[in-house]
């Protein structure tokens, strides 16, 4: 029975060191961020697309702490014989940008109407090539993002989802250790006495 007991040690010792691990040094405490800090671009701004009828939808999810420019976002046709109107956005908020000045920004997400006509009676696959630019509010701007996006009658939009933090890994792996030992001590102390038929 010292086997589960010494799986469930080794297992909060090594969360608890990969919690460790992720923490600042005393001499970054107070630095509100460094470059490993910020989020892959992929991750703070998640682009996909659907059709409906004549119009591309496009969303892009955007990360907490992290913001759009409405004016750098382009769409073009990337199919032969396709032809995309200029996207359809919706007002975005007013921020002053210490580079670029006042810009319209994007945050949380955002959806663009995208018309389009083809001329290959769907002989060929429909792809658009998508540009955009963002920033994290902690004080990174990422280059230009390019993106080849295939949007497809029947896909759904990208999902917000956060990905679980470190305490809370600890706290269920935790809560899971603490019930098995329990079960183990109540069962060696007790002898679940069940009646014959």
């Amino acid at each position: 029975m010292k086997t589960p007991r010494r799986f469930c040690a080794i297992a909060a010792v090594a969360l608890l060191l990969g919690g460790i691990a992720q923490a600042k040094p005393w001499w970054m405490r107070g630095v509100e961020s460094n470059e490993t800090d910020f989020l892959p671009p992929d991750v703070a701004f998640r682009v996909g697309g659907r059709v409906e009828g004549s119009v591309i939808r496009l969303r892009w999810v955007i990360a907490d702490g992290y913001y759009l420019y409405k004016h750098k976002i382009e769409v073009v046709a990337e199919s032969p014989d396709l032809t995309v109107s200029p996207p359809d956005l919706p007002p975005g908020l007013m921020k002053t940008d210490p580079y670029l000045g006042t810009q319209e920004i994007y945050t949380q997400q955002v959806e663009a109407k995208v018309p389009f006509s083809r001329t290959d009676a769907g002989a060929h696959p429909l792809q658009i090539r998508v540009t955009y630019q963002g920033c994290a509010e902690a004080g990174l701007c990422y280059p230009p993002i390019t993106k080849v996006v295939s949007p497809n009658a029947s896909a759904g939009l990208p999902v917000h989802t956060n990905p679980p933090q470190t305490w809370e890994l600890i706290a269920i792996i935790g809560g899971v250790c603490a019930f098995f030992v329990a079960g183990l001590v109540l069962r060696r102390g007790r002898r679940l006495a069940l009646p014959l038929t």
